[in-house]
């Protein structure tokens, strides 16, 4: 029996919906998902084992013009998975605008099939569907274009299926147990992160990275330090709160989630710490795991 294997990149302006998609089609929660634009930093693999195929999908960050070398690395994140690429989804929103689709011109010069994701139709008219499909069939001219709400997991299975048709035959490129090239602590710190976009305003989420410290696994709890780093110490002031209050939240909200995560009781310490202007220096992206 043949078996297929390939990679599938999922790529968009940040807020499109790709994460909830990816989460979809995997069928786990791999990507953190907020309304907030810039969720995703890191390329996410989440990986979809079955007998004779093995899907490996790549989350990357949202398509932004850079601002500062933090946004640099996540656009080579981007451009990375377009190359390694045996198919592409290119995930839209019904009402995104198209002026700055800078990854539109990489795109026609690719040899992998694309297909274009028109997410959240669950908030749309026919007519606004039909235009969109009108307009992507015009611009890009790609093997597929699909309408869909990812959130409602509406029409996602015709997205799963033209993957499958377009995946080469190939063995396995990872483990068939395998769900992602990413560790616990990744997906913990991501967990942090998520509630951070979720509860604070402004800048504080953009300006945030969360490294756990420590990770200690025991019989009947797992207890675990992390650090969040911010660039200057008003935002420490305000992520922490009037007498901690905020922190204490953070903490909360985070360790159910990480329990279900872990499926596992756990201690969470959390502490606040000042790099300035971390964003746009060299050494601590590279410390805190993005790639030059």
């Amino acid at each position: 029996m043949s078996h297929k294997a390939g990679f599938v990149s999922i790529v968009g302006k940040p807020n499109a919906g790709k994460s909830t998609l990816m989460n979809a089609l995997v069928g786990e929660k791999m990507s953190i998902i907020t309304p907030k634009a810039q969720t995703t930093r890191h390329r996410i693999l989440g990986i979809v084992n079955e007998e004779d195929y093995q899907i490996v999908f790549s989350d990357t960050p949202g398509v932004i013009k850079p601002n500062y070398a933090l946004q640099e690395s996540m656009m080579g994140a981007v451009n990375d998975s377009l190359v390694d690429a045996d198919v592409i989804l290119l995930v839209t929103d019904i009402n995104e605008r198209h002026d700055e689709y800078d990854v539109i011109e990489k795109l026609k010069s690719t040899l992998s099939p694309v297909a274009v994701i028109i997410n959240k139709i669950d908030k749309s008219t026919q007519e606004a569907v039909e235009a969109k499909i009108a307009f992507w069939k015009e611009a890009l001219n790609p093997k597929a274009v699909f309408a869909i709400s990812a959130l409602k997991e509406y029409n996602t299975r015709a997205v799963m299926e033209f993957i499958l048709e377009n995946l080469p035959e190939h063995p396995a490129y990872y483990e068939k147990d395998t769900l992602t090239d990413r560790n616990e602590r990744f997906f913990v710190s991501e967990i942090i992160r998520e509630k951070i976009f979720k509860l604070y305003e402004k800048e504080i989420p953009y300006s945030t990275e969360v490294i756990i410290t420590s990770f200690k696994e025991m019989d009947n709890i797992n207890r675990i330090s992390a650090e969040i780093i911010v660039e200057r110490d008003s935002q420490k002031n305000i992520l922490i709160g009037k007498s901690g209050e905020m922190m204490k939240k953070v903490g909360t909200y985070a360790r159910k989630d990480i329990e279900e995560f872990l499926q596992k009781k756990i201690f969470l310490e959390l502490f606040v710490k000042v790099i300035p202007d971390w964003r746009s220096k060299k050494n601590y992206l590279k410390r805190f795991g993005y790639e030059d």
